[in-house]
């Protein structure tokens, strides 16, 4: 089989990964602090046919080496800070800076997020607009008239039996070594993975953690131009892998023809 059919679907196939990242990007532009993407790309291993006596590659010697087309290695997750929107909402919350708020899933299990709108569930208990209750557990009390969440993460409220604030507990800040490396699990929600590290905890604004912003979110990282150029590029490439596979095909109806 010509190579050349193999080189270029693997091309094809890249872009398409490629594209789709991009339109995930794009459809996800309005969307509180998301995250944009990007696909990394990579040759793929490359094919020595010529050996020596004893079996082994002959480094020396590239007379016989051809690339064997290319691969989407990767995708990184850019979480480069978004533009706050004031809202003037209570439970609209945004970190300004680095960390995420550590959030129970349904399953038991941990996750992170970096903010967004807030709700108190059946329970009482401060959670996402999701459902996943913080695990600072700031448990609200019924009879409150007004939330207040300070940059350190102080959460306090006016009742109505008492004149003066009620301190409720802390929303503690999570950083990670490698946050890049956090698997995304939607809703804005981010898991643990082994190459993430270790999550470290620490009051907002203190210790290299961002600060909250109460009244705020965080809107999306996306740049509509940067995806809008970055969509004809990988346009461009389909479409040359395309022609490749064109001239193959050309290729080998000429070969083929020969015998007739």
């Amino acid at each position: 089989m010509n190579d050349a059919f193999y080189i270029a679907a693997t091309g094809m196939q890249a872009q398409q990964k490629n594209l789709n990242t991009i339109s995930n990007n794009l459809t996800n532009v309005n969307t509180s602090g998301f995250k944009k993407s990007r696909v990394v790309f990579s040759d793929l291993m490359i094919d020595a046919s010529k050996k020596t006596s004893s079996n082994e590659l002959d480094a020396t010697d590239t007379s016989n080496q051809s690339g064997s087309g290319v691969s989407a290695s990767n995708m990184l997750r850019s979480f480069e800070s978004g533009e706050l929107k004031t809202t003037g909402s209570p439970f609209d919350v945004a970190i300004q800076g680095n960390g995420f708020i550590e959030v129970a899933m349904a399953d038991g299990t941990n996750a992170f997020t970096r903010g967004g709108t807030l709700k108190v569930n059946e329970d009482g208990k401060l959670a996402t607009s999701s459902g996943y209750v913080l695990k600072s557990n700031i448990q609200i009390p019924e009879n409150t008239q007004s939330v207040s969440i300070d940059k350190d993460g102080k959460v306090s409220v006016q009742t109505t039996n008492n004149s003066k604030p009620v301190e409720l507990g802390y929303i503690e800040i999570a950083r990670f070594p490698n946050q890049n490396a956090l698997a995304s699990s939607g809703d804005n929600v981010y898991r643990q993975t082994a190459l993430a590290g270790l999550p470290v905890f620490s009051r907002a604004g203190e210790d290299g953690s961002g600060s909250l912003v109460q009244g705020a979110l965080e809107s999306s990282n996306v740049n509509l131009t940067d995806e809008m150029v970055s969509l004809m590029i990988a346009q461009r490439a389909y479409e040359a892998s395309v022609k490749a596979i064109q001239a193959a095909d050309e290729a080998q109806s000429m070969i083929n023809n020969l015998r007739r």
